[in-house]
């Protein structure tokens, strides 16, 4: 059984005890224990149950590549479902389950799944569950739903009482890795003045150095990662972050890096998790290489484990997998795990080398140790349930006869090393297949590019490919040098630090165990932990004709477990490339895909949780309308009075008040919501001809334009009023709710397809408070305030000007959504509820009221305006509404013109926008539908038309309408019908959608 050694561990504070509990069970480690090592050393090797057939599982990794050991993690309002024992860091009080079995981790009923293995192959559930079909809604989705997933979900009723950051980064390299090569390129790149940030996912600096031990530039590797660590903490321009894994590369360099900032803590005062977003100018990749398992019969039994990931826990946590450990290997390396088990007075019984040579210096040494080594061997499959008792030995040549059954308890296994290319291939860098080493590494004639066409990350070390520590040293030190000058620093001339040369036999590729394995033996044979993907199970995909990798994956779902196939994909690679009689690198690699590892949703939202989620947006006269008996709406994340209701006045009796007021005196809105966007540039005229549907690019200087703006399916998305403030400068006004997505659709056009246009976008709504004054005594209240000529001669409709009002600095908008003579006034926002407050003292003798949004609805439906989101709903384009004024001639194209030209939006039956006035005078309901004669298929009543806006108006005494109805405007007269939810129907004549001034004259006086 595993067991705490009495000495070593160089991680471990020996001095103190951590207790913590293990499926109720309450154990005990020490400060710098993993729990997965703290569990092995209390002896508690079975940590889990795989996903498909429940088998029992124990740790096969060290790190984040560990697909076995898989825990829920704390309890209550803290509780995390698929926590990585391997990287988890112990800490007072933790409370941990094992999942994926019932009742219990040591008897768990799914364990009959392994029975029926034979009965269950890859794809079984796809040939399985479609026949009948009615036993799919009523017996198969029911059972599936309720087997699938790993781990307990969180209660939804508990609210997680931890705080999680965003933070921001912009640097001239980033360095990945902490490991010598991530050292020794941050080294280079700091010495070189480059503003270097430096991460690493585990809370400690040097990588596998520590543990393999050997010396750089003479001194002991520890030592050596010491002295450089305290070297890069004394640069200023420096800046290192353990426990940061880098999660995903996107374009321009930038980058997703998730920190696990209070993870080793039971209840952190700071944040628990950190999403950074980092933009570098050079990004290098020192992530390392991860160790490759074997495949052969039994290779799943908890026990046997990656032959680094033994010499870890020994060496880092002073913990035993086992007295008896046998050694399989097709490399050197795994002779590094014979020789420190038995530096550490453990026996090896023996190591089984594939290769018929076996290996070299290392081969030596363990032979001098009294190490017991057979070539040519493989194993023919392992012996064991809940761990290992025995491996039986085989001709590695032959089709699995029993040579030999050596009894053990751990098995270390080694097939290789793959450099780990995830960052690498996130934006587009290639590999290649080194066939030396049996693994796909960076391509450096394919790197990834940045916009300017440069290669924008650099692999080093053992990502890069190189696996002696001497090579590791150079090629990172090469590489930090390298980004520091490519950002503009000058690389010192001193030299990259000096490191054991590599003195290793070369590897054999082996892909299973033995080569010529039975049917039987590769029926046992995983590749994919986790999943209980077998090699079996991959040759089935391709007798099948699943010859594609990806498919491949998804037929099997090799791969597609947490770990994402770090452990898998090659052996899997290289499997399905046999069966199907190919080359590895023929059949090639699935995608690459961030994250590297699971992120928190946690860190995901940030601080965007309860109020924060959606902050609510407040105008600078908020608390002036709250004073004055605002009655709020929503109106996106904005709060906007919906009227201002007086003392014993119902809502409708104010907007009633409001509405006539504004028609006969003076109104005043708070219009600050409204989006405003600055559009700006010497190709801004052409950006603002292809944004919207009508001409801007002839707009003058002073003047203002009303456009639509539509999106590429042609759809009608925004309206507003867009004024020229220059020549290269325009000024876009939008509607409340769309400004944060104009200001998106902006930048996306710009940066995807017209990238090199010279033209710059700011969202500057809340820059502005914009009050509207509204009303025949409008020019009236604003004479009064003095300091701007705001005659129809100096200031005339849909024109401009700036100047100085009331004492204020402002720019005056002669423009009109209510239909009356009006004027929007912007002021800077620190200035807008001092202006509010002056036009309204001075407005109190021309018979001012503030008004909300209800009235500026009924004021706009009077004149037949449309309403964003009212007359729109994602389906309508501008010729539906009448718009085709709006629409320019002139010009060869606009965003969405070829998709109106699509048969469906020219279609004559299209329905299009119209006016509606109830025979009664009453007011239709909000979304009625006009029936028409007949049913559908479905048996519903035919309908011909739909309401889009309807309100009382107290200018007319009567309800008024705007709908789409079927050839509308060809109809006018015709009365339709609009059942209600009651049972009664509403009858209403259509009419032209103007209701009130038809000819404009008041709004241009």
């Amino acid at each position: 059984m595993s067991t705490r050694l009495a000495t070593g561990g160089r991680l471990l504070d020996r001095s103190r005890r951590v207790s913590f509990t293990f499926d109720g069970k309450r154990l005990s480690g020490h400060p710098g224990d993993t729990l997965a090592s703290a569990l092995m050393g209390a002896g508690q090797l079975l940590m889990g149950r795989s996903f498909k057939y429940h088998r029992p599982r124990g740790p096969v990794a060290s790190g984040a590549e560990e697909p076995n050991a898989l825990v829920n993690l704390r309890d209550g309002d803290r509780h995390e479902p698929n926590q990585r024992a391997t990287t988890t860091e112990l800490f007072e009080g933790l409370t941990a389950t094992s999942q994926n079995h019932w009742p219990s981790l040591d008897f768990d009923v799914g364990q009959v799944n392994a029975a029926l293995a034979r009965f269950l192959p890859a794809g079984f559930y796809y040939k399985t569950f479609i026949h009948p079909r009615p036993l799919w809604k009523h017996l198969y989705e029911p059972v599936i739903r309720r087997s699938a997933g790993l781990g307990k979900a969180p209660d939804p009723e508990t609210r997680d009482p931890d705080r999680y950051e965003h933070l921001y980064a912009f640097v001239d390299v980033l360095i990945v890795g902490g490991g010598t090569a991530g050292l020794a390129a941050a080294r280079a790149a700091g010495r070189a003045g480059a503003r270097v940030l430096l991460i690493e996912q585990t809370p400690h600096w040097g990588g596998r150095a520590p543990v393999d031990g050997g010396e750089i530039d003479g001194q002991p590797a520890e030592d050596w990662v010491a002295a450089t660590v305290a070297e890069l903490e004394a640069m200023e321009n420096v800046t290192l972050r353990a426990r940061t894994m880098g999660a995903g590369v996107y374009d321009h360099g930038y980058v997703l890096a998730y920190e696990r900032a209070g993870d080793h803590l039971a209840a952190p005062a700071g944040p628990r998790h950190r999403l950074w977003r980092i933009r570098a100018e050079r990004i290098v990749t020192a992530t390392g290489a991860l160790e490759r398992p074997l495949a052969f019969a039994g290779n799943d039994v908890p026990g046997v484990m990656l032959a680094s990931a033994v010499r870890d826990y020994v060496v880092n946590w002073a913990v035993s997998p086992g007295d008896r450990t046998v050694v399989v290997t097709n490399n050197d390396d795994a002779y590094r795990t014979a020789l420190c088990l038995k530096a550490a007075g453990l026996d090896v019984p023996a190591v089984i080398d594939a290769r018929p040579e076996g290996g070299g210096r290392l081969m030596d040494e363990a032979r001098a140790a009294g190490i017991r080594v057979e070539t040519g061997r493989g194993v023919a499959r392992v012996k064991g349930g809940k761990r290992v008792e025995a491996v039986y030995t085989c001709p590695q040549a032959g089709e699995g006869a029993t040579v030999q059954e050596i009894k053990c308890d751990a098995v270390a296994v080694s097939g290789g090393w793959s450099p780990v290319v995830h960052l690498w291939s996130h934006t587009g860098g290639k590999l290649v297949w080194d066939a030396a080493e049996a693994f796909f590494r960076p391509d450096p004639e394919r790197a990834p590019v940045g916009c300017d066409g440069a290669a924008n990350v650099i692999a080093a070390g053992a990502a890069n490919g190189a696996l002696g520590p001497g090579e590791i040293l150079a090629d990172a030190h090469a590489a930090g040098a390298r980004a520091a000058e490519e950002t503009g620093h000058a690389p010192k001339s001193d030299a990259a630090p000096s490191g054991d040369a590599r003195d290793e036999a070369p590897l054999a590729p082996v892909w299973l165990m033995p080569q010529g394995a039975s049917v039987k033996l590769r029926q046992k044979a995983w590749l994919d932990f986790q999943n209980d993907v077998k090699v079996s199970d991959v040759e089935l995909a391709a007798r099948e004709g699943y010859e594609s990798v990806e498919h491949a994956k998804r037929y099997t779902t090799l791969g597609m477990a947490t770990d994402q196939g770090k452990l898998s994909n090659i052996n899997g690679l290289a499997v399905l490339a046999q069966a199907l009689g190919e080359e590895i690198p023929q059949v090639g690699t699935t995608t690459f895909r961030p994250p590297y590892t699971p992120i928190s949703m946690g860190a995901i939202a940030g601080p965007a949780t309860g109020a924060t989620f959606q902050p609510v947006r407040r105008t600078p006269m908020h608390d002036w309308h709250a004073a004055h008996g605002a009655d709020w709406e929503p109106v996106g994340q904005w709060r906007r009075p919906y009227t201002y209701r007086r003392e014993g006045e119902s809502r409708a009796d104010a907007v009633n008040r409001e509405v006539k007021n504004a028609r006969e005196a003076l109104g005043m809105l708070d219009a600050s919501t409204l989006g405003k966007i600055l559009v700006k540039g010497p190709d801004a005229p052409r950006f603002m001809d292809m944004l919207y549907t009508n001409m801007m690019s002839t707009l003058k200087p002073g003047r203002c334009r009303y456009g639509l703006m539509c999106s590429e399916n042609g759809f009608l998305m925004d309206d507003g009023v867009v004024a020229r403030l220059d020549e290269e400068t325009f000024l876009c006004h939008t509607t409340t709710g769309g400004a944060d997505h104009v200001h998106a659709h902006m930048e996306e056009w710009l940066q995807t397809e017209w990238w090199d246009w010279k033209v710059w976008t700011l969202n500057v709504t809340e820059q502005w408070g914009q009050i509207a004054v509204v009303g025949p005594n409008a020019r009236k209240v604003l004479e009064k305030l003095g300091g701007l000529d705001v005659s129809k001669e100096a200031l005339s409709f849909m024109g401009w000007t700036e100047g100085t009002l009331a004492g204020f600095s402002v720019r005056v908008f002669r423009i009109s959504f209510s239909g009356e003579l009006s004027y929007e006034i912007a002021v800077p926002a620190n200035h807008a509820r001092a202006l509010w407050e002056a036009i309204f003292e001075a407005g109190q003798e021309f018979g001012v009221m503030p008004y909300g949004t209800e009235c500026l609805h009924v004021l706009r439906a009077e004149k037949g305006f449309i309403m964003i989101g009212d007359e729109t709903d994602g389906t309508v384009i501008p010729q539906d509404l009448g718009l085709d004024w709006a629409i320019s001639k002139k010009k060869d194209d606009y965003i969405g013109k070829r998709a109106q030209q699509r048969s469906h939006m020219a279609d004559p039956e299209r329905w299009k926008l119209v006016g509606l006035e109830t025979l009664d005078g009453s007011v239709l309901p909000e979304a009625a539908y006009a029936t028409a004669p007949g049913t559908n298929a479905n048996g519903q009543r035919n309908t011909q038309g739909r309401v889009t806006s309807t309100y009382h108006s107290a200018t007319l005494g009567r309800g008024i309408a705007m709908g789409l109805v079927h050839r509308g405007p060809e109809r006018m007269g015709e009365v339709l019908e609009f059942p209600k939810v009651d049972g009664t129907v509403v009858k209403a004549k259509i009419v032209a959608p103007v209701f009130y001034d038809r000819e404009g004259t008041k709004q241009d006086v």
